[in-house]
């Protein structure tokens, strides 16, 4: 009698589908649909999908997690967000009542001031500034940081900024605007370039002529600005920066977390110490 004939191999994912062709790392056959090239013969999707994670995901020079996407998406939406706000600010007076940071309101409870007002500005020039250095700034160093280290960077530099504008500026001030965060960015910049060996200089010369503007400005014209905020700012973002940058590899992920809550508690203290000397001062307490 006459041997019957072989069976038709068939693709593992499509049994309607006859192949000839196997998956070189699990041997199963796979029609062209369900191919994928490697670098001997073809692969299964569920065998490159396999390979895939256990790939360690790519790092910036500081540890992040680098995206597939170079696009700087974070200070882009950061410089969004200011934008938004500095619209609205401009369509109804009582947003920037309402968020701008007046120590008083804030020793009466108005704590998200000491954060809101890093996103509003006074006049198109000065949010005009302020995004271009954001924008320059911002997007190599959230290149170098990854997107959540960067975010947290900023925001704390923002608040650092504000916290010490509560702590010294005149009762009667009303403070605005991201430069506090702009000047975290500076220091940041100037400690991760430290920290890759590249050359700061052009860095420190930003910073020194800012500064330099931050004081004479005042001297010279009436307009005031909150050489408080940009120190706080400043100070902050080096600190943090330092904390993300110098973090030992291995237990790099729990110091560069254990450095921002400390910054935060530290924030918290002194802005409870500064409520209650105010609160006592108005006869709140």
């Amino acid at each position: 009698m006459p041997g019957s004939p072989a069976q038709v191999p068939t693709c593992y994912r499509h049994p309607d589908r006859p192949t000839y062709v196997r998956c070189t790392r699990c041997n199963r056959f796979i029609c062209p649909e369900c191919m994928h090239d490697a670098a001997v013969g073809h692969q299964c999707a569920d065998c490159i999908g396999a390979a895939a994670r256990t790939v360690p995901p790519a790092r910036t020079a500081l540890g992040g997690q680098r995206r597939r996407s170079a696009a700087p998406v974070v200070t882009y939406a950061l410089i969004g967000l200011n934008v938004l706000m500095f619209v609205l600010q401009s369509l109804s007076p009582d947003v920037e009542r309402a968020l701008v940071l007046w120590p008083p309101a804030v020793a009466g409870g108005d704590l998200y001031r000491l954060l809101t007002a890093a996103f509003l500005h006074y006049g198109f020039t000065h949010i005009l500034f302020n995004m271009w250095a954001l924008y320059v700034v911002g997007a190599p160093l959230e290149a170098a940081l990854g997107r959540l280290r960067y975010g947290a960077l900023y925001l704390l530099s923002a608040l650092g900024g504000s916290v010490l504008a509560y702590l010294l500026s005149p009762l009667n001030s009303a403070t605005a605007g991201a430069s506090g965060a702009v000047f975290g960015l500076f220091g940041a910049l100037f400690v991760v370039g430290r920290k890759l060996n590249m050359d700061v200089r052009g860095v420190v010369v930003i910073i020194v002529l800012n500064l330099a503007f931050t004081f004479i400005i005042p001297l010279v014209s009436s307009q005031n600005i909150s050489w408080q905020g940009h120190i706080g700012g400043l100070v902050t973002g080096a600190v943090v920066a330092a904390a993300y940058a110098y973090a030992p590899r291995a237990q790099r992920l729990l110091v560069q977390a254990g450095a921002s809550a400390a910054v935060l508690v530290l924030f918290a203290v002194l802005i409870w110490w500064r409520t209650a000397e105010l609160r006592s001062m108005f006869g709140l307490s």
